[in-house]
């Protein structure tokens, strides 16, 4: 009797692990588990289905294909099965069987079953029937756009580039919603009817200057008149992996991401050089916390891949969220010598610097970037922030506030520049009257930021206007309700308005939440011996007395 108990306690265990790791989306561990279960339990429907879901957000497909299988032949439905199944059937080249599976009551999902049957018609070679499923997908509710890009991709695939340009260019149907893969399929086709300028002027109003290396490469070989092949979709099994690229990219950010990645796997299983499936499974895995598998899955493209700068900057975020910071700055330090040119390889390599406090290194990342601008544009203005933050930080005021000025010249109602340079010339006791005036412009642009509301009540506060800071204080607090900071000054504004009990709570409330050590000293003093003591200890004008309580 004791062997089955053994084997009980044996397949709870692994069940209890393999939740555990399903919940934190864990998939390694997941699967290793929900494994060792289903040797104990081959049959149970709940692991194969966990087990299944585990080894796909891995990437494991010819792992997951026989598990879905067993889902099959047990009689269990499961969507993730199917999708399973049928791309597996695709990779094969089965169109046959994808048909006569899917007439026979298979369903992958009402959003792909039209595209599948449409691409499946491609592969066997049956473009009319396939164009007829593509017009009948379009027909759909919600299904139109997508399927006039797949018909469109189909007929650009069979070589037909006059009708994949009637429907890429709005001409046939109305226009599209642009994508990067869509504007790139368009140029490739233009360049395919020998119409590059088309092309080339169609990518550049699509991507303005701010291109990456990728879309640079493709616009140099289109000024030089040079033929670009068609090779966005190059067959069925492509198409196929660009429906499940399609619907992962409308589930991204609606949609659970561990469902989404579902999509963007079988993307890459059927299309391995798709390297936007590659880019966006890393980023959905860098969502879900999971950062060793998305430095992996960014790690796979390689320096010849146009997508490769993207990727190494995602890898390096992956790894700083990771807590490897030192090896992340080691990757933007190559990509910034190999990308010398790109702003945002600079930009990222100065945030990381600033995020360490290394504020000289970050305000020379930043010089490099904002050397790079040839003419001022309105999304430059988060590069002037962060810089003007960092000479703040260096105690270089003159040209921190030369670059908040500067952002506030390109984005003029910025709630995050408002604040901080009004915040400053708060503390700084200086340019009051425009300072009140930037911070509630900032709050009236953002009512539900704390630090913002917080800046508010700060400057009335200075501008001895106490009364009319308590609402905004208390509201700051309200929002930000463990922030010292906040906390700190609501105690103050009490004590300027005579209610001092309240204000010594706050400082204590304050103390609890750990300010850096020099406030929290501060606060102690307070404690001990007022506001208004401490504020003249430390020569600063007192309270005004009409205002004192």
């Amino acid at each position: 009797m004791a062997a089955p108990v053994r084997a009980q306690e044996g397949l709870a265990g692994a069940y209890l692990a393999a939740r555990q790791a399903s919940m934190y989306s864990d998939y390694a561990e997941a699967a290793r588990y929900f494994d060792a279960a289903l040797a104990r339990d081959p049959s149970n429907p709940f692991l194969l289905e966990n087990a299944l879901t585990a080894h796909v957000g891995l990437g494991e497909l010819d792992r997951a294909v026989p598990i879905a299988r067993r889902l099959e032949s047990g009689g269990h439905s499961s969507q993730i099965a199917n999708l399973v199944i049928i791309a597996e059937q695709m990779k094969r080249g089965a169109w046959d069987e994808v048909l006569a599976d899917m007439e026979a009551g298979r369903s992958a999902a009402p959003l792909v079953d039209a595209l599948i049957r449409a691409w499946a018609r491609f592969g066997q070679g049956r473009m009319s029937e396939a164009l007829e499923a593509f017009d009948a997908a379009s027909a759909q509710s919600g299904l139109r756009t997508f399927g006039l890009y797949h018909k469109a991709l189909a007929l650009a695939a069979a070589g037909d580039f006059e009708g994949a340009d009637l429907i890429l260019s709005g001409e046939a149907e109305g226009p599209l919603r642009a994508t990067r893969r869509g504007v790139i399929a368009h140029a490739q086709v233009l360049s395919q009817l020998e119409r590059n300028s088309d092309a080339l002027e169609l990518v550049e109003m699509a991507f303005g200057s701010e291109t990456d290396p990728g879309v640079t490469r493709l616009s140099t070989r289109l000024a030089a008149d040079e033929p670009l092949p068609f090779d966005v979709v190059r067959d069925a099994t492509e198409g196929a992996a660009e429906i499940f690229y399609t619907v992962a990219g409308a589930l991204n950010g609606d949609a659970m991401d561990s469902y989404t990645l579902v999509y963007s796997r079988l993307a890459e299983y059927l299309a391995p050089a798709n390297t936007d499936a590659v880019l966006l499974s890393a980023n959905l895995l860098e969502s879900q916390e999971r950062y060793e598998l998305a430095i992996a899955a960014y790690a796979r493209l390689g320096a010849e891949d146009p997508a490769f700068y993207a990727a190494e900057l995602g890898r390096a975020e992956a790894m700083r969220k990771a807590g490897d910071i030192d090896a992340a700055i080691g990757v933007l330090q190559a990509l910034a010598a190999e990308f010398p040119d790109i702003a945002i390889v600079h930009v990222t390599l100065g945030d990381t610097f600033r995020s360490q406090e290394r504020y000289e290194e970050a305000r020379q990342a930043y010089d490099a970037a904002i050397a790079l601008f040839d003419e001022p544009a309105r999304g430059q203005w988060i590069v002037y922030y962060v810089r003007g933050i960092t000479h703040e930080r260096l105690d270089i005021w003159d040209r921190a506030e030369a670059d908040f000025l500067q952002a506030l010249e390109l984005e003029p109602d910025q709630p995050q520049v408002l604040n901080y340079l009004g915040y400053s010339w708060v503390e700084m006791k200086t340019n009051l009257d425009q300072a009140l005036d930037m911070i509630e412009r900032a709050v009236a642009a953002r009512p539900d930021d704390g630090y913002i509301t917080d800046s508010l009540g700060w400057v009335l506060y200075r501008l001895g206007r106490y009364n009319e800071a308590v609402p905004h204080m208390e509201r700051a607090a309200e929002l930000m309700p463990v922030d010292p900071i906040v906390n700190d000054h609501l105690g103050d504004v009490y004590w300027a308005v005579g209610r001092r009990n309240e204000a010594r709570f706050q400082w204590h409330r304050a103390l609890s939440f750990d300010p850096e050590e020099d406030e929290a000293n501060r606060i102690r003093r307070k404690l001990d011996v007022g506001l208004d003591k401490v504020l003249k200890e430390e020569g600063a004008p007192p309270l005004h007395p009409a205002n004192d309580g």
